[in-house]
């Protein structure tokens, strides 16, 4: 019986082997996306659906599952979305929105003009942990780790649209409080970085491993952590 002859890749127009097909990418991302408030309907019920699926199954979880949750079919999400990836990195996004918006707004608006800067901080890192660190976010984190070797692009729009976007904004508040003479800091992105690790890393930390901190012991870290933080800066009361 003659050997099988193996089968060679097609070429392309250019002459070249064709590209082959990720297989995180499902579809060509839409050139334009449906408006009007059907489509808006549907892409709100498509993003509810993807976050439900990506919280439950991470990033495997099947198209067809989240085109059944939000009744439509799977031609709408690749219609508003263009790809599982790009749907991902859209939850990503507004998860992360939701989260930060009303930490970054009281950092603005309340803690970079603060009299009373330890009430105010604590309010703040109180918002911003409990929101970034609540077991829904915890669990989106995780998915987004466990993609880390085959979709870098998810962990590189989670630190872009989480720490990068927020990180400045403590930044600035703290920036505020220098320039009134309550606080000494000599670097500013190291000193985000120091808070953060006292208020946050231990819930993100152990939250990961599906043994977060209680509620009583969250609010201890953030208390304690904000007057650790003052301390070592030098607070000075108003």
């Amino acid at each position: 019986m003659p050997a099988r002859t193996p089968r060679r890749r097609q070429n392309g127009p250019s002459g070249k082997p064709s590209p082959v097909p990720s297989p995180h990418t499902e579809a060509t991302p839409p050139s334009r996306i449906p408006s009007g408030a059907r489509a808006e309907a549907k892409r709100a019920a498509i993003l509810a659906a993807a976050r439900e699926g990506f919280l439950a199954h991470g990033f495997g979880v099947n198209l067809d599952r989240i085109a059944e949750l939000a009744d439509v079919s799977k031609v709408t999400i690749y219609n508003h979305f263009g790809n599982k990836e790009t749907l991902f990195l859209t939850v990503i996004d507004v998860a992360l929105s939701e989260a930060l918006d009303d930490a970054q707004t009281y950092l603005t608006t309340v803690v970079a003009d603060s009299t009373d800067l330890r009430a105010d901080l604590i309010t703040a890192c109180r918002v911003w942990v409990t929101r970034i660190g609540s077991p829904e976010l915890l669990q989106l984190r995780n998915a987004v780790v466990g993609e880390l070797r085959q979709i870098p692009a998810l962990a590189t729009e989670w630190s872009k649209k989480g720490p990068e976007r927020f990180h400045p904004m403590l930044a600035m508040a703290l920036r505020s409080q220098v320039q009134r003479g309550r606080l000494s800091i000599p670097d500013i992105d190291l000193a985000v970085l120091q808070l953060s690790g006292l208020v946050l890393s231990p819930i993100q930390v152990y939250g990961a491993y599906g043994n977060p901190p209680t509620v009583k012991r969250v609010e201890q870290l953030i208390t304690s952590g904000v007057d650790m933080f003052l301390s070592y800066y030098g607070y000075q009361d108003c």
